[in-house]
């Protein structure tokens, strides 16, 4: 068997693949690796295919033993790694041996990493993924101290990296949004504010949604919504006028309007915003 012991898990570490596509009309959310990009790094450091299973640590620490021979890649949120003590590269294959602890500090920039394993984390799947879904409650528990994480079958040598670009987590990001579908909802000063000024990432954001506080975006249209669709990158904005981003646990429908929608790119991005980042938008104009 291959394995890894899971030492220090922190408050949350998930296990993620790249989701449940294609079943909201079921009411599934998409679920999945918040930073996809990260995911498929980590992956391809290692020698997986991009929907090999991995660890989503949230901002905090996290160590392994490793009860196999097996190479690691740590990715996303910038983090100091150290194998026996000895200190290690983020974002680059790591040979571990038997017995060998790796362990990383909590984050200094971005907030979530992924941590990536050569043959993918072995565990059953869930409607056709092994992701941990926090809203339905979909896929397996939560990582917890102590638990012995089975490993796959190695799919081939890892390749030789000298240096992987990632882009380093910032205390600002800038998104681009398409307005709809329902921006008629609201008045011309919200329009122009949504465009000019900027929020701050809020403390009680999670893997649903990057919530936002600042200005308050006001409504000319108060009648109520019933409920309709909703896409990962949905910019959601309730009675209280503070905007928030869907990201992949959301819910498949929402009675609040959607004032733009947030592209893929940009969503990545949102899943490394640590509490305080400050958050604008671009506003794309329609073709």
């Amino acid at each position: 068997m291959r394995e890894i012991l899971v030492l220090r898990s922190g408050p949350l570490t998930t296990i993620q693949d790249l989701g449940r596509s294609g079943l909201a009309h079921l009411g599934v959310p998409p679920s999945g690796a918040l930073d996809r990009p990260a995911l498929l790094l980590g992956n391809r450091l290692v020698g997986n295919p991009n929907d090999a299973a991995v660890l989503e640590v949230t901002f905090s620490s996290f160590s392994f033993r490793a009860l196999t021979d097996c190479v690691v890649a740590v990715t996303g949120a910038r983090v100091q790694l150290s194998l026996d003590e000895r200190q290690e590269a983020w974002a680059m294959p790591i040979v571990m041996r038997r017995e060998q602890v790796l362990e990383f500090s909590p984050p200094t920039a971005g907030v979530r990493t992924y941590v990536a394993f050569n043959g993918g984390i072995e565990m059953s799947s869930d409607l056709g993924s092994r992701s941990t879904d926090l809203l339905s409650s979909l896929g397996p528990e939560p990582v917890r101290d102590g638990q012995v994480l089975a490993l796959g079958e190695s799919f081939g040598v890892a390749p030789l990296v000298d240096f992987a670009p990632y882009p380093e987590p910032t205390d600002q990001i800038r998104l681009n949004l398409r307005l709809g579908p329902r921006e008629n909802y609201f008045t011309e000063s919200a329009l122009v504010d949504l465009a000019t000024k900027s929020w701050q990432v809020s403390s009680m954001s999670n893997r649903i949604a990057l919530r936002l506080e600042g200005p308050h975006l006001t409504r000319r249209d108060q009648r109520e919504l019933k409920s309709e669709g909703i896409v990962t990158g949905s910019v959601q904005v309730p009675h209280d006028g503070l905007p928030l981003i869907f990201l992949a646990d959301h819910p498949t429908t929402a009675g609040y309007p959607v004032i733009g929608v947030v592209g893929p790119d940009d969503v990545a991005a949102c899943a490394q915003a640590a509490p305080g980042t400050r958050v604008s938008f671009q506003v794309i104009p329609e073709r």
